[in-house]
């Protein structure tokens, strides 16, 4: 099991989208990179609130979830570079 199986696919679009944010929040170090993970997850639990179509509770599973896949594959990539 992955965690790609858990989100849905209409949330899968924010992925990208939260990873961009805290990528351009990094390069510009308006936020501290220890506290990028935690507005990432608010962004990405507001984001999916938005996107609707569920109760509450799962799109606030679903931004926790695609927050967690973002943060996964930013550490990926950082080993990778090293």
């Amino acid at each position: 099991m992955e965690i790609m199986d858990y989100i849905m696919e209409g949330r899968l679009i924010l992925i990208p989208v939260l990873y961009i944010i805290g990528y351009i929040f990094s390069k510009t170090q308006l936020i501290k990179n220890k506290f990028i993970p935690l507005i990432l997850l608010v962004i990405g639990i507001v984001l999916s609130l938005l996107i609707g179509g569920n109760t509450i509770i799962d799109n606030i599973i679903q931004g926790i979830l695609v927050t967690g896949a973002t943060v996964l594959t930013n550490q990926v990539i950082k080993i990778k570079e090293e």
